[in-house]
């Protein structure tokens, strides 16, 4: 009803719209046939979209009919009302006159009735010739309801006696559930071990009917206010009722009528009440302070606390103790929707007591009482099948014989009664028989009906007792087979679907308190409720189901988020107290011990004395509460939180809380991970691998104690994490650290190395920095160190050194593409030096004419296979470290691999072996870069002939580096400073891969490089050189041959004696070891 119409905002239609409302319900089509024009044309459409809203209006009006029918039934019949003796007649009697009140008030607001109606009408009448048969007595009750109070009330003055006395029945029982904090707690409500004694003893009520214990104060304010309105007369003649009504008045400002539409009351009650303007204003004025409400929910957190820690110890006690718990939940349901209703339609400057921080821990002892119910209903249903079996049916029986009369049918009912309540047995339930009591409630409805009508035999008047015990049975059938519905009476709060917004700010205020935090997920277990907030005849209704999915899920969302962020500020936290141990920081504290022993004074006075690690967690006073220590509370109590339910069904969807945490945890860590490298891209600065590794670690540490919160599975956070930082981009598409440190190594270290402004030192296992003008902006020993290349491989793992190898082998690949260009360009000259390698002069003249790039470029590849050994060494150490037996087994097995065997196979085994950071004679990853090189219109036969020139090339080309000053052998480094010492990797690996694609033999084009003195003669050459710019490093370079076949599997030092005489590499080693000293000196 509440969704307006097309047609009543179609600008065509307009004009035609407000002329039916102004005639309403009037109907004229004969004078107003230009007016009508257009619904002449839609006639049919509005009469078919309409017609849904126009029969609605007549299902009212015929529920206005019936009831007015059954109210004059009931007025003939004389029925006697009391709640407390006829319980279920009374209730359902005032239930339905409040029914009717709140129908015909939602009718008159809704606005558009009348356009409705009216148009619908019209289209008829143009259709059919002839207004609908209903249209005249509904349009004539849409005027007559205009002010629905006003109509009611004098509708009602017939039935003025009957409701009267019902609301009056009230005076027992409203009273006593609108006490104070203070006398309740006076009376020890709810509580079980105020009285040991008497804790097994089962709950009763003493001077009013069982159901009336639980029932709600909602309910009966709402039959309080809405009853003495339509018979406001009894109000000046009977003292009973004025006092209830006053007291309905000081509890509330406004009345729920259906889901978020409200009563407001005291407006109301002034508009129709002249002479008792007085009272309302001071009634008024109590119920805005809201004091009475705030103290009432203070009272109930504590008590429902103990009531469900009591339970959960001793969950047998739900047994006798039942009908606390009903009450407990009824008492925490009212106060609860009260603070949400008025909290939402309170105008007032000052709304403290209309806000309550502390609403979701009543709500969550609420869901703890809730879940004990359902847990131990065999528990409660074992003790109310022996109640029923054993006491019950004795006493009714005992009752029944005592009547003085008891008509045949009345009797026929009792008797089925005490039968089916005898017949009981444990057993049932030990069976898991399925027990119905539907029918025994709906007969003493019946009987209720028979003796309460003033011509009984058996006037259920004379009978209070009778009444009493009945009320009393129906309640323990209800804990036998009705548990889920009397939850749904009891506690179902499904009414904050309809007010989403102060729903959400409750669970937001209840996140920033960190005391409230723990009980976050009553907000997600609430919209567990939200299914039976959608009514029976319209179940198709989805805008419920929508919205409590999309609450619960932000609800979960939000709570994983805060949890996450107080995770993360741990882990800052918890880096920098890690990155206080790095041995970087202990450098001022070693040179402030040697100052103090030499007693050298440095430093300024006064200077305070720098903390050493661990300060922190030395206390002086317990009360002292350091940031580390509230993120840790704050963790515990949220994670509590998400802890607490392992999944919940909301509308056939299940939610899992813990699976919304791991989620946020995986996505922040991959975060924090890649921002913890501090890769910069404009100043190319990056963190070391080492302090990184450090940082990941405390951050792992930090969240494998999230373990001892929450029954997560960390390692799967880790396990999806880390794997994904092996790869070049993540599962989201963003950069890894595998991405980051490849290109940073590729693009800033081994650049820097080509510039010439680093060097491979083989004795440091690590490339260092050369003193130039411009200095750089990192030291590379610091970044390729053996420890460094260690921490990169724990955080890279086999899958990322594959893709860093990848990398660098792209690189070698682009670089052997430029050496072949040259070998094509020179490829005349090589062959003639290939065949003339012994006619001195000849080779001199040749040699001229040749580009000489060619050794710059492998000293390159050198550089970058040297880089290359380094990484796979790390990544050995590190696996032999991690797994030791599989590492050992890979190393067996490729060691054992014959050399017959096939060059296929033996690249499969090479493959494992490089995978695990072993070293190969053949690399494959260099192997599979360069056989994807693909050159057009050239044969296989002519790549061969490339490659064996290229060696020829390079050997030709070794005695030039002679000259160059940068040349010279460093025994402290055991290399050379322009890197030319890793010259002996790159030919050896060239060779082996080059030699492999083309299936030529790698040993005799090492030894045509070495033995048919290629390089070696071309070096002996330089012995007779006269010219001392053109020798001065000689001796240096001799080396490269030694160091070449020391790099080589298949050179042998024989072999080398055998075309370079082995006296001249020991004068070279005696001569630049001379010179290493004298200029030391």
């Amino acid at each position: 009803l509440f969704s307006k119409p097309s047609y009543l905002v179609d600008k065509n239609l307009e004009s035609v719209v407000k002329f039916i409302v102004r005639k309403f319900p009037a109907i004229e089509t004969r004078n107003n046939n230009q007016q009508l024009t257009q619904l002449q044309k839609e006639k049919s459409e509005i009469l078919k979209n309409l017609s849904l809203y126009y029969f609605t209006f007549v299902d009212v009006m015929e529920f206005k009919d019936n009831v007015s029918e059954l109210l004059n039934t009931i007025d003939a019949c004389q029925v006697f009302f009391d709640v407390t003796v006829n319980f279920d007649l009374t209730k359902n009697y005032l239930d339905l006159v409040v029914t009717y009140t709140t129908l015909m008030m939602l009718l008159s607001r809704i606005e558009e009735r009348k356009a409705i109606i009216g148009l619908y009408n019209y289209a008829h009448e143009m259709t059919h010739g002839a207004s609908d048969r209903e249209y005249p007595r509904l349009g004539q009750m849409i005027v007559d309801y205009e002010n629905p109070l006003k109509k009611m009330m004098e509708e009602f003055v017939p039935h003025g006696k009957s409701l009267s006395d019902a609301l009056i029945s009230l005076q027992m029982v409203y009273p006593r559930r609108n006490l104070s904090a203070d006398q309740w707690r006076n009376a020890q409500l709810l509580s079980l071990i105020s009285a040991p004694s008497t804790m097994l003893n089962p709950a009763q009520s003493d001077t009013v009917s069982m159901p009336c214990e639980y029932l709600s104060l909602d309910c009966m304010e709402k039959w309080i206010v809405f009853g003495f309105v339509l018979c406001h007369a009894v109000l000046n003649t009977d003292p009973a009722a004025l006092s209830l009504w006053k007291l309905a008045l000081q509890s509330s400002t406004c009345l729920c009528l259906f889901r978020d539409e409200v009563f407001h009351i005291h407006k109301a009650c002034e508009d129709l009440y002249n002479k008792r303007l007085n009272d309302i204003k001071e009634c008024k004025e109590q119920a805005l302070s809201g004091t009475m409400h705030r103290e009432r929910r203070k009272f109930l957190r504590s008590a429902l606390k103990e009531l469900a820690t009591v339970l959960s110890d001793q969950p047998g006690l739900l047994g006798p103790k039942a009908l606390f718990v009903f009450m407990a939940l009824s008492f925490a349901r009212d106060e609860i929707i009260w603070l949400l209703r008025h909290a939402d339609n309170i105008q007032k400057k000052s709304t403290d007591d209309f806000i309550d921080k502390h609403v979701a821990e009543l709500i969550f002892y609420m869901e703890e009482l809730r879940a004990h119910i359902r847990k131990y209903g065999p528990v409660m249903q074992r003790y109310y099948v022996q109640y029923l079996s054993g006491f019950d049916a004795v006493i009714l029986n005992e009752l029944v014989q005592n009547l003085s009369v008891c008509p045949e049918d009345e009797s026929i009912i009792m008797s089925s009664f005490v039968n089916t309540m005898t017949s009981l047995s444990v057993k049932q339930v030990e069976d898991g028989d399925m027990f119905d009591f539907r029918g025994m409630r709906l007969d003493w409805f019946r009987l209720q009906a028979y003796t309460s009508v003033s011509k009984a035999s058996l006037g259920i008047a004379d009978h209070r007792e009778l009444g009493k015990m009945m009320n009393t049975i129906i309640f323990h059938t209800k804990m036998v087979d009705s548990l889920v519905e009397m939850l749904v009476e009891t506690s179902d709060i499904s009414i904050f679907c309809f007010y989403s917004r102060a729903f959400e700010k409750m669970f937001q205020q209840c996140l920033e308190l960190p005391s409230q935090s723990r009980h976050s997920i009553s907000f997600p277990l609430l919209c567990t409720h939200f299914m039976s907030c959608t009514h029976e005849l319209c179940p198709e209704e989805v805008r419920p189901r929508n919205q409590c999915l999309s609450l619960c899920n932000m609800f979960l969302d939000e709570m994983a988020k805060q949890a996450r962020n107080l995770i993360t500020d741990i882990c800052t936290e918890q880096c920098t107290l890690s990155d206080q141990l790095l041995p970087k920081h202990c450098a001022k504290t070693i040179s402030q011990a040697v100052n103090k022993k030499s007693k050298k004074l440095t430093g300024k006075k006064g200077e305070p004395e720098r903390e050493k690690p661990g300060v922190e967690s030395m206390r002086k006073n317990r009360l002292l509460v350091t940031n580390l220590d509230k993120l840790h509370t704050a963790l515990s109590e949220l994670c509590f939180s998400i802890n607490y339910v392992p999944n919940m069904v909301v509308w056939e969807h299940t939610f899992t809380p813990r699976e919304y945490l791991t989620s946020h945890l995986e996505i922040r860590f991959t975060k924090s991970i890649v921002g913890m490298t501090m890769y910069n891209q404009a100043t190319q600065e990056i963190a070391k691998p080492s302090e990184l590794l450090t940082s990941v670690r405390s951050y792992m540490t930090v969240l494998q104690s999230i373990e001892n919160y929450v029954q997560i599975d960390i390692t799967r956070v880790f396990n999806n994490v880390l794997l994904q930082q092996t790869q070049h981009l993540d599962s989201h598409g963003e950069p890894t650290i595998t991405s980051l440190y490849t290109n940073w190594y590729l693009e800033t270290l081994l650049r820097q190395v080509s510039n010439g402004h680093i060097a491979y030192f083989p004795a440091m296992k690590a490339f260092v920095n050369l003193p130039t003008e411009n200095e750089l902006t990192f030291n590379a020993e610091e970044y390729s160190d053996i420890s460094e290349m260690r921490s990169l491989s724990e955080l890279l793992g086999p899958y990322g050194m594959k893709f860093l190898s990848e990398s660098l082998m792209w690189h070698i690949s682009s670089q052997v593409a430029e050496l072949k260009k040259l070998v094509v360009d020179n490829v005349e000259v090589l062959n003639q030096m290939r065949t003339s390698f012994d006619k001195p002069e000849q080779m001199a003249a040749l040699f001229k004419k040749l580009s000489c790039t060619v050794l710059k470029r492998m000293t390159i590849i050198g550089v970058i296979l040297s880089f290359r050994s380094l990484a796979q060494e790390a990544l050995r150490d590190v696996l032999s470290f991690h797994i030791p037996f599989l590492v050992s087994s890979v190393e067996d097995f490729k060691d054992h691999i014959p050399r017959e065997t096939d060059m296929k196979v033996a690249m499969n085994v090479y493959e494992l072996s490089s995978a695990a950071g072993l070293p190969c004679e053949i690399d494959p990853a260099l192997v599979v870069a360069l056989s994807s090189q693909k050159s057009e219109n050239i044969s296989p036969e002519e790549e061969y002939k490339i490659a064996c020139l290229l060696m020829v090339f390079v050997a030709v080309s070794m005695p030039t580096l002679a000259s160059n000053v940068m040349s010279q052998y460093s025994p402290a480094i055991e290399g050379h400073c322009n890197n030319i010492h890793c010259l002996a990797k790159a030919v050896n690996q060239i060779a082996a891969a080059l030699f492999t694609i083309h299936k030529g033999s790698i040993e005799d084009r090492l030894k045509e490089f070495l033995a048919v003195s290629l390089a070696s003669s071309s070096l002996l050459k330089i012995g007779q050189e006269t010219d001392k710019m053109t020798t001065r490093n000689r001796e240096s370079v001799y080396l490269l041959l030694d160091m070449i076949v020391q790099e080589s599997p298949f050179l042998t030092m024989d072999l080398l004696e055998s075309c370079f005489p082995y006296v001249l590499l020991r004068n070279a080693y005696h001569a630049v070891y001379k010179q290493s000293i004298s200029s030391s000196a």
